[in-house]
């Protein structure tokens, strides 16, 4: 059965598996760090279960920019590759836009890989649209 919840964040720990898929090369401890600056700063993460077992993950940030409002920006989107394709992925988001719905958000945006482009295709199929570049420099 599977259940979609908020991670309390006494637990999020619990994640940190999950990010070293997605972060390969940070090593647990700086993402354990970095996760505690996070949480410091708003950070939210929901928890996708099969019965007791996690599966899936997002982070979740709360923001008001001039351009777009109040929106959720989901971070750190991963579920297991054995359960990917199963619509899982779209039960997750349903139940992130209802959060962020009755938390006063009028839209969504969040960034994604160049080169990922599975990940393109379900975000638009989601009803996202490219709309920009997001560009990073280490300083």
């Amino acid at each position: 059965m599977i259940t979609i919840r908020l991670i309390p964040k006494e637990n999020l720990e619990i994640i940190i598996p999950f990010l070293e898929e997605l972060n390969p090369n940070i090593g647990a401890k700086l993402l354990s760090s970095r996760l505690s600056e996070m949480i410091a700063q708003g950070y939210e993460c929901i928890g996708v279960y099969n019965n007791d077992e996690l599966i899936g993950i997002s982070g979740l940030w709360f923001l008001t920019k001039y351009y777009v409002g109040k929106h959720v920006e989901p971070d750190n989107v991963f579920i297991l590759p054995e359960y990917q394709g199963k619509g899982i992925g779209e039960l997750m988001m349903n139940w992130i836009f209802d959060y962020a719905k009755s938390k006063g958000c009028v839209a969504s945006e969040l960034n994604c890989y160049v080169g990922n482009k599975n990940a393109h295709r379900f975000w638009e199929n989601q009803g996202y649209k490219k709309i920009a570049y997001h560009f990073q420099k280490e300083l």
